[in-house]
């Protein structure tokens, strides 16, 4: 299948590891030319130079803790390059416990790393897509928004408060032609899944790969996706392809999630 995204130009936050790399990744291979978002400079050099070298790729390095400096940062970007046709939202999520024991300033680190800093990219990028009118908004979230995680409160509440700013957004901006959606990722390999393990096997005194298989047995498929494979449906989406496909929560979750 043709997804039409030669020259299309697209910002991927967290784009260093996980599912953000693999996305960019993807993207580049399906001609986009990618601009990476991550806060470490050396793993932006380093991810860059492994994307395919059809095109010109570059990147910006920011703190998604600093949600203006963020949104400055990109907006002097556009003014000397391009803007964006592709955004990918994703960055890192919030640390795992109870809700009952959650500080308040986790939830306002979380709300901003994610709900701010999505809404300012978003803000930034809008023009441009309305101009080309082509626009593709998709963000990185969690299955939680369909049923919450244990053990992942702060992260259930705040995610939550992505989709329903997500669907708001697409109602709004779908006669622009930009879509705006949302991957659900289930359970996959990457250093945050290894790290949720490493709890589990703590507090429940069983090893990490007893854990592991545990958390395996709940998914029909019996294993972990892959980032490539959410990286995938980021594609499909970001892509002409999609174009009807608007205000959406798509789990890629292996049908872990019980709800429809």
């Amino acid at each position: 299948m043709n997804l039409e995204l030669n020259n299309k130009y697209a910002l991927v936050c967290g784009s260093t590891a996980g599912i953000g790399k693999a996305t960019a990744m993807a993207l580049a291979a399906e001609g986009v030319q990618v601009t990476l978002v991550a806060r470490n400079e050396d793993k932006l050099k380093a991810t860059l130079a492994e994307l395919p070298k059809q095109n010109q790729y570059d990147y910006i390095v920011a703190d998604f803790l600093n949600p203006e400096d963020l949104k400055a940062k990109v907006s002097n970007y556009i003014i000397k390059n391009h803007g964006f046709h592709i955004l990918v939202n994703n960055t890192g999520g919030p640390a795992g416990g109870p809700i009952f024991s959650a500080e308040i300033n986790e939830f306002e680190s979380a709300f901003t790393q994610h709900l701010k800093c999505n809404h300012v990219l978003a803000q930034t990028v809008v023009p441009f897509m309305k101009t080309e009118g082509y626009g593709r908004i998709i963000n990185v979230i969690s299955t939680s928004v369909k049923q919450p995680l244990d053990g992942l409160g702060v992260s259930n509440t705040i995610r939550g408060a992505v989709a329903s700013w997500s669907k708001t957004l697409a109602n709004e901006l779908g006669q622009f032609g930009i879509t705006v959606n949302n991957v659900l990722p289930g359970a996959t390999g990457t250093d945050r899944l290894a790290e949720i393990i490493k709890n589990k096997a703590a507090k429940s005194g069983k090893t990490e790969e007893e854990s592991a298989t545990a958390m395996k047995s709940t998914v029909p498929a019996k294993r972990f996706a892959k980032p490539e494979e959410l990286a995938d449906a980021i594609t499909f989406l970001a892509s002409e392809r999609a174009a009807y496909i608007n205000g959406i929560n798509l789990p890629v979750d292996g049908g872990r999630t019980k709800s429809l």
